[in-house]
C-alpha cells in the first residue's frame, strides 16, 4: 500500500514538471469558483452556475499551463489592479490582531491614522504627519 502511494506521488510530480502550478491569481479563481457555486445553489440564476464552471476551468488551464510568461504576466496584472483592496484587507486584519493592546483614533486634522497603547487613560496624542495635537480617553 505505500508503495502505492509513492508512486502516486511519483507520477504526479513527473506529471506537473514543467507545468505553471498555482498563484495568487488560481487562488482567486479557485474560491470565486466555490463562492459562486455555493450561491448557485440558494438562487434561481442559473448563470452563477456556468460562471463558476468557467472560473474551474479556466483555473485548472491555467495550473497545468506550461506557457510560464502569460501566466506569470496575467498573475502580476492580477496582483497590480488588486494591490489597493490587498492592503486595505492586510491593514484591517493587522488592527484587528492588534485590538487587544491598541486603539486607533484619526486625527481631525490631517485624516491619519495614530495608534495608542490601551489602558493609558486620558491622554494628549501628537498626529506623527501634521504634529496636531488632540485628547483621547484609551
Amino acid at each position: 500500500m505505500k508503495d502505492f502511494f509513492e508512486n502516486g506521488r511519483r507520477r504526479m510530480r513527473e506529471f506537473m514538471t514543467g507545468r505553471y502550478g498555482t498563484d495568487e491569481f488560481s487562488r482567486f479563481l479557485l474560491i470565486a469558483a466555490l463562492v459562486l457555486l455555493f450561491l448557485s445553489l440558494f438562487s434561481r440564476l442559473g448563470i452563477l452556475y456556468y460562471v463558476a464552471l468557467a472560473c474551474l476551468i479556466y483555473t485548472f488551464y491555467r495550473t497545468l499551463s506550461r506557457n510560464y510568461g502569460k501566466r506569470r504576466a496575467e498573475n502580476e496584472s492580477f496582483l497590480r489592479r488588486t494591490s489597493g483592496i490587498r492592503k486595505k484587507l492586510r491593514v484591517q486584519k493587522r488592527r484587528f490582531d492588534e485590538r487587544k493592546e491598541y486603539r486607533y483614533f484619526k486625527c481631525p486634522s490631517c485624516g491619519q491614522d495614530v495608534r495608542v497603547p490601551r489602558g493609558k487613560g486620558h491622554i494628549r496624542i501628537t498626529c506623527p504627519k501634521c504634529r496636531t495635537q488632540f485628547d483621547r480617553n484609551v
